[in-house]
């Protein structure tokens, strides 16, 4: 390729131009002649002093010649980093250290010679060019930071909305903790030290906090974030966002950075911005970059270092789904809809926090409620807004409770009643009268399983002949990852591993399965997206009459396996067999007994 000019030999440095890159491309078998000559013919010259050679091109949307894949930007740049023989890199703003690489260089001097440091280990410095034949800065910046420079390339476009992203999101940190002290005053941590001299006061409505608030949340969307962690710590406080289940370190802040952090995000949810001795819960409506509307449920919490929050997410687009996108087989499905097409009843869903029941609650809401149909909620909070509902929030500061609120919904006429959580007897009670005077009631309860849900409510005092005589069924659920779809690889399992997956049922030994492997789409976890796994209890007649004071676990167990229930396990057994996630992944979150 030298003879069209991308050659790393030449230490003059260059622009990478469009001619010498679709030469390249043509003799490599990448594009046909009579594109290379189309486009070189065409191409405006204010485009070339203003875009990137790899964009315009990409712009194209040219196939490539060997393959049929799409000439996209990533495509064009990894063939480009293999002409040369470098590494190409997908910048992952979570594997970044934001706060370190931009201490290596200006944004200014980077901005001018399309770089972007990118990581730094030890006495290496590597930085991500979308400029490769410009060489003369290694030099230069190696002798300034005493480092080895590792030239990797990325794409034009993530070079420019990182390098924007990362230098805006430090100066405002820098600025917002110029003049800060160590510690807020006034906030509640047990090791506050006091500086004499610095009030420390940083304002939440300052502008270096707003625009850091702005990309935090921005940015939770952008990576499919369900839960943002602000955790202040003694010195440095922690940014930590939960993807498929699993969290991860975004940035680091000073301490008092993050309290005025935490107070800009509680002035926006309504929350007392000077009370930081007791918890609080609030809630922020905003937008994606998509530009769909998402609501952030908010929860402060005191802490031996100050005040923590957690923001969890609300997608509408996520959180309301058919039965299909929830994950429920075509036998589930079945046994879903005629348990939640009877007229009345109970119908609990269980499971731990985020296995994904307030999804499969609303999903299913969404589902049955007609506009000749009176749908009532009370809930703790209202988790999302749906105008087909009528929501109601229980709040302690009444004495509003779950059973008051469900005796005041009961005077409403309503046809179906969602109760956000069954937490104690007189609620268990309520619940159990409205299904006995012609109600559909939906509720979930922390439990492990189907089986031990019914145990559970007769244990606080539920009377077993109330439980036969409205119970129309348990779910209980998880979530698990699936495979990511960009670099899931065929696999085996032995058949001592299957059997101990699928116990006690019996199922055949798939030929082959789908195992993790790792790439940029999914960050080397070998898992994008998840999905759930479900435990249908039905209460049959012949369940029903096991649902004693007396019953065995395991009796029971066995009779509404008998009676068509596949246990969680197996369910997820289903899964692997189909190819969608692991069997290492189903036993991280499914116990078997």
């Amino acid at each position: 390729m030298a003879r069209f000019g991308l050659t790393l030999e030449n230490r003059e440095d260059r622009q990478l131009e469009l001619p010498d890159l679709l030469a390249a491309m043509q003799a490599d078998g990448l594009i046909s002649r009579d594109q290379q000559q189309q486009l070189n013919s065409s191409v405006r010259p204010k485009d070339l002093e203003s875009t990137h050679p790899v964009t315009i091109i990409a712009a194209q949307a040219w196939q490539n010649a060997r393959d049929g894949s799409l000439l996209h930007e990533e495509a064009i740049s990894r063939w480009l980093a293999q002409t040369l023989g470098l590494e190409y890199l997908r910048i992952d703003p979570l594997k970044t250290d934001v706060r370190l690489v931009t201490s290596l260089a200006s944004y200014a001097y980077v901005s001018k010679r399309s770089i972007l440091p990118v990581a730094v280990d030890g006495s290496l410095a590597t930085f991500a060019t979308s400029q490769p034949l410009q060489q003369t800065w290694q030099s230069d910046l190696s002798g300034m930071l005493g480092k080895e420079i590792r030239v990797v390339i990325t794409s034009p476009s993530d070079l420019d909305k990182y390098s924007l992203e990362f230098y805006a999101l430090a100066k405002s940190v820098n600025k917002a903790g110029k003049d800060a002290a160590v510690n807020v005053p006034g906030v509640n941590n047990l090791e506050q030290l006091v500086q004499l001299g610095k009030s420390g006061n940083l304002d939440a409505d300052d502008q270096h906090i707003v625009h850091v608030v702005d990309w935090l949340m921005q940015f939770a969307f952008d990576q499919r974030a369900s839960d943002i962690h602000l955790e202040p710590r003694r010195d440095m406080s922690y940014v930590r966002f939960r993807i498929d289940g699993m969290l991860h370190m975004v940035y680091e802040v000073p301490t008092a950075i993050m309290t005025a952090i935490i107070s800009r995000i509680k002035s926006l949810g309504g929350m007392d911005i000077i009370d930081r001795r007791h918890p609080q819960d609030g809630r922020v409506k905003t937008r994606t970059p998509k530009g769909n509307e998402v609501e952030l449920r908010l929860s402060t919490l005191p802490t031996a270092f100050g005040e923590k929050m957690v923001m969890r997410i609300f997608d509408p687009d996520v959180l309301v789904k058919n039965f299909s996108e929830l994950g429920l087989s075509d036998a589930n499905k079945k046994i879903w809809s005629e348990m939640i097409e009877q007229p009345n009843g109970l119908i609990l869903v269980t499971g731990p926090t985020g296995s994904g029941k307030t999804t499969t609650l609303y999903s299913t809401l969404k589902h049955i409620a007609k506009p000749e149909v009176n749908v009532c909620t009370i809930e703790d909070p209202i988790e999302l807004l749906e105008t087909q509902f009528n929501q109601m929030q229980v709040n302690s500061a009444i004495d509003l409770n779950f059973s008051d609120g469900v005796k005041a919904l009961l005077r409403q006429d309503p046809d179906i009643i969602m109760i956000g959580e069954i937490r104690d007897l007189e609620t268990a009670e309520m619940a159990i009268q409205s299904s006995l005077t012609g109600h559909l009631v939906l509720s979930t309860l922390h439990t492990n399983d189907a089986v031990s849900t019914v145990s559970r409510l007769m244990e606080i005092g539920l009377p077993d002949y109330l439980l036969r005589a409205t119970l129309l069924g348990v779910v209980a659920q998880r979530l698990l990852r699936t495979l990511c779809p960009h670099c899931l690889r065929a696999g085996s399992i032995d058949e001592l591993s299957w059997r101990q997956l699928i116990r006690p049922m019996k199922m055949k030994l798939p030929d082959k399965i789908n195992r993790a492997q790792g790439c940029l789409e999914c960050r080397n976890t070998g898992y994008l997206g998840r999905v759930g796994i479900y435990e249908m209890l039905r209460a049959t007649p012949k369940v029903k009459d096991m649902i004693r004071v007396a019953v065995e676990r395991q009796a029971l167990f066995e009779t509404a396996v008998r009676e068509g229930m596949i246990p969680l396990n197996v369910s997820g057994a289903m899964k692997v067999a189909a190819g969608i996630t692991t069997p290492e992944e189903v036993l991280r979150v499914v116990s078997i007994a």
